[in-house]
């Protein structure tokens, strides 16, 4: 059989695979291998991929449109009919209400980011200004402390470091980096190396590390306030860095120089002499690469966090060399700051990155207010599973006067959606992921499709384009002479669409769609999805040519545009686009003068602030932490929808230490109940040596399908709080909901 190249879709890393086809259809995704051809994975995969299979052939899997009748049920419609209907409720939203009542959550489903961009399109005819997806609720605190202090996001380089540091983060089950398990076990096993965990858990990770500093839970600042306070007190700061590259270490220094590092110490339960040697070790390495991610950014004080973890590697200088901190090219750079003076337009929460933080999103429907969303696109998204406190957020979706869901399955989102339209899975579309950050040699994936869709299924990029077309957006007389520029090349084009379209403010804000439907056709067969790529490498012709240049794609912006987008169409393991170099790093910092910013006085002042806070007090109704969804070998998004993928811990066991469940008198199969705030539910019980005292999980993913036994396990959000929520900028704290834990009778 044939092995078709394609991509893992279950984590940020987008691995390459190969993939043989068989069944008795023809369209079972039966045997895997990783792409030894592709630039960034090398050949490698993780076990995760060898079950995709359960994503592309699943019993739920929508084939055609539906409507909600007035009973609550569903009945089919035809395209036509669904996307005339649409269109006219929204624009009755949006004349009646204003385009800005219309919200958009999505367009950033793992390894599925194109229909992001053609949702650009559809947003801007119909008004639409406020969005969110995922990252809202884990990358937000992390982009606006990296755009304020930097003006640009950073990553680690993993491959090279003396030292490396993972915050929160277990990346032998959550990846995130290249060739993750191998880059561990590398890093792990040479003695002139140190890997140094924080992490509430004795993880796979922490497991291997040379340092586990194992805070407890939601305690992560004070840990990191001592950690910088020593660096500070004990004079190891690369003073000759600071002051060649930052602004505001005055401020920073005598915060951290009155940090009591004992006291802190005890509070964050790991011991003074381990946090001293850990200082010591970053302080004295010739490079540290760092990485946080969600075990922090779901966290109390989550953005405080983000800021103190920068003064690790910002005051030992580690930045802008190799084994340390860098700033990459990406295709498209997904890393906003917050947008000056806006904010949702309700609860007034600061929107950064253009996302509104998803713990408002309900609150913004429910107000009886003039400005509150009336209608909502959801796509390639589930939040009513996703979301803190899944009944809440039901209640906003059943009071919008238009829900419309384009999504593969039936999802617990589209249960409640007025409209479901029915859409290519991964496999059946060209398809990419914006998640590239690799330095110095970067790349990106514009993915094959492995088979068709089946008949009565449309892609995104279609559905947007007949959308925009219902609404009188897009007209044959804007399209016909695009179209014949794409069928004489790509440098006829470019030269059109540059003059016609980017000059004009009305086809410009059409853009995505034009692309599909004039280059689009003339794209080699099963790739006219990727025509919104030509677009973002244009941006990024014009943004980084010196970068394309180094990687072969040089002579001005539509020289370069067209020969990398031909590459990436004939290359169906990705392409290496970017080349930087490490002594430009530090040029990429885009603050004045190019100085790094240390103080940033909110911030600073919470930092001040946390002698008078104790993580260490104990609510006595809910005395546990829980951890509402913790990366195991066996789960994943919740794109899976049949829990049988899960080849043991079908139901998402609670996972509590032996000291816990000693006391309680549970050992594993047992069943508990638990509680939380916002609700109640029974769970089997997993006693574990990598979870402390008082520190218990819960998987994600679970909560969705049927399996043989019932139902797939507890959905985590039915007992996570809205109200539960970073202070700055509203990440919601999954890694930290308190909860009380109750032996079954019998």
């Amino acid at each position: 059989m044939e092995w078709k190249k394609t991509a893992c879709i279950l984590c940020e890393c987008n691995c390459g695979l190969e993939v043989q086809l068989g069944g008795d259809d023809g369209r079972r995704l039966v045997r895997f291998r990783g792409d030894k051809a592709h630039p960034s994975s090398q050949g490698y995969a993780c076990e995760k991929p060898h079950r995709l299979d359960y994503y592309q052939n699943h019993e739920g899997r929508l084939t055609q449109p539906l409507r909600r009748k007035s009973d609550g049920t569903f009945e089919p419609i035809d395209w036509d009919t669904a996307i005339r209907e649409i269109a006219a409720k929204f624009k009755a939203v949006r004349d009646q209400h204003g385009g800005d009542k219309i919200f958009y959550y999505g367009g950033g489903g793992q390894g599925n980011h194109l229909p992001g961009a053609y949702a650009a399109a559809t947003r801007r005819v119909l008004g639409s200004r406020y969005r969110s997806s995922a990252l809202a609720q884990e990358k937000t605190g992390e982009f606006w402390v990296s755009d304020r202090m930097l003006g640009t996001m950073t990553r680690g380089d993993f491959e090279h470091c003396q030292v490396g540091l993972f915050i929160g983060k277990n990346p032998w089950q959550s990846h995130s980096i290249a060739r993750a398990r191998v880059t561990l076990k590398e890093l792990a096993r040479d003695p002139a190396r140190t890997l140094i965990v924080i992490d509430p858990r004795k993880s796979e990770t922490a497991a291997m590390a040379d340092i586990h500093l194992q805070v407890r839970p939601g305690a992560d600042a004070w840990l990191l306030a001592a950690l910088s306070a020593v660096l500070v007190q004990e004079g190891t700061i690369d003073r000759a860095f600071i002051e060649a590259h930052t602004a505001g270490f005055e401020a920073v220094e005598r915060v951290l120089a009155d940090v009591p590092v004992a006291e802190y110490c005890r509070r964050s339960g790991v011991d003074e002499a381990l946090v001293r040697e850990t200082a010591r070790v970053i302080a004295e390495a010739k490079s540290v690469a760092t990485f946080e991610d969600l075990g922090v950014q779901m966290n109390r004080h989550s953005t405080v966090v983000s800021y103190l973890h920068r003064f690790l590697w910002l005051l030992t200088g580690n930045f802008g060399k190799p084994g340390a901190q860098f700033v990459p090219t990406p295709i498209v750079n997904i890393a906003g700051g917050a947008e000056s003076g806006r904010s949702s337009p309700v609860a007034g929460a600061r929107i950064i990155g253009g996302m509104v933080p998803c713990n408002v999103i309900a609150e913004e429907i429910l107000t009886d207010h003039p400005d509150r969303y009336r209608a909502m696109l959801i796509e390639a998204a589930n939040p009513a599973h996703s979301l803190a406190d899944s009944p809440r957020f039901r209640e906003a979706l059943d009071a919008l006067e238009l829900t419309v869901v384009i999504d593969v399955a039936m999802t617990e989102t589209a249960r409640h959606a007025d409209y479901v339209l029915p859409t290519a899975t991964q496999f059946e579309k060209a398809e990419a992921t914006f998640f590239n950050f690799e330095f110095p040699h970067n790349y990106f994936h514009l993915r094959h499709p492995l088979l068709s869709a089946p008949e009565g299924v449309l892609s995104e990029p279609e559905i947007h384009a007949r959308l925009c077309e219902a609404l009188g957006a897009m007209t044959p007389e804007d399209v016909a002479p695009l179209r014949a520029a794409a069928e004489q090349g790509l440098d006829a084009f470019g030269q059109l669409f540059a003059t016609q379209v980017l000059a004009d403010k009305r086809l410009g804000a059409i853009a995505p769609v034009l692309l599909y439907r004039t280059l689009g056709p003339v794209l080699p067969a099963g790739l006219a999805e990727g025509a919104a790529v030509w677009g973002a490498v244009a941006r990024r012709a014009m943004t980084d040519a010196v970068s394309l240049e180094r990687a072969g794609f040089g002579g001005g912006p539509i020289a370069a545009t067209n020969a990398l987008f031909e590459k990436l169409l004939a290359s169906p393991s990705g392409v290496v686009f970017a080349v930087d170099e490490w002594s430009t790093v530090s040029s990429r910092v885009d603050k004045p003068n190019r100085r790094i910013e240390l103080a940033l006085p909110d911030l600073l002042d919470v930092v001040a602030g946390l002698k008078d806070e104790d993580p260490t007090v104990v609510n006595e109704a809910f005395p546990f932490v829980l951890s509402a969804g913790e990366r195991r070998s066996f789960t994943a998004n919740t794109i899976i929808r049949n829990p049988e993928w899960r080849k043991k811990d079908l139901r998402g066991a609670l996972r509590m230490g032996p000291v816990d469940a000693s006391k309680l008198g549970v050992t594993s199969g047992d069943k508990v109940r638990l509680a939380t705030k916002r609700g109640t539910a029974e769970v089997t019980v997993e006693v574990s040596e990598m979870m402390q005292a008082g520190h218990i999980s819960l998987p994600n993913g679970t909560g969705i399908g049927v399996g043989p036994d019932g139902e797939g396990g507890i959905a985590p959000n039915e007992l996570t709080a809205v109200e539960d929520r970073d202070e700055f900028v509203g990440t919601p704290w999954h890694k930290w909901v308190p909860a009380r834990v109750e032996k079954v009778a019998g």
